[in-house]
């Protein structure tokens, strides 16, 4: 007899169990939106489908727990707090600011092919993601204060107070996520973003 090559997860809980299938699943539904269906999912995993449906209700529940991972702000803000406060500021912020682009890209493939597949808009489950409901604003300030801890060691050399210096790297951020010219439209690189805005626009000071 034929021996499957699908895993059973002994001892896994059900959390567990949940946390691996959504895992698994998520770079699926970001690629496919809605048309991958639970029986690829449970291959690419190496378990059963019936096994998705031990833990989670129907597919609606899954991609619901795929939104909910893709706006998880945790682990970018655990990339953050990672970064070594003795590397020059610019390095600092090029880090940071290219572990929020990647977190917001993928949160936007997720939705966005949730959408593109015919999912209507739904309200964004709890989960502590920068877009998540109720919880944006708790997350927006843990990135702030995330973000102003990079500035710290630069806070006597700064023209603005370290929260509000934050608030700014993070709007040029969310700004590059969104260029006005639309999708595909050129963007400045954040080396370049990050010059003007630690150095200013202009080549030489205006005297009046």
């Amino acid at each position: 007899m034929e021996t499957r090559n699908r895993r059973r997860a002994p001892g896994m809980s059900p959390q567990e169990r949940r946390e691996m299938i959504v895992r698994t699943a998520l770079p699926m539904v970001a690629e496919h939106g809605t048309t991958v269906t639970t029986g690829r999912i449970a291959r690419a995993a190496g378990i059963g489908e019936a096994t998705i449906f031990r833990v989670f209700a129907d597919k609606d529940e899954l991609l619901d727990a795929c939104v909910a991972e893709a706006l998880r702000a945790d682990r970018v803000l655990a990339e953050i707090a990672a970064i070594p406060l003795d590397r020059p500021l610019p390095d600092r912020l090029a880090e940071a600011g290219a572990a929020l682009e990647n977190y917001l890209a993928r949160m936007g493939m997720v939705i966005g092919a949730l959408h593109a597949t015919g999912r209507p808009a739904r309200r964004p489950p709890a989960g502590g993601g920068l877009g998540a409901g109720r919880d944006r604003d708790a997350a927006m300030n843990r990135t702030r204060e995330a973000l102003a801890e990079l500035f710290e060691p630069e806070r006597d050399r700064l023209r603005l107070p370290v929260e509000q210096a934050a608030d700014l790297f993070m709007a040029l951020v969310l700004a590059r996520s969104r260029p006005p010219g639309g999708p595909g439209a050129p963007v400045l690189s954040i080396e370049a973003c990050l010059d003007v805005f630690l150095n200013g626009a202009l080549t030489e000071r205006t005297t009046g």
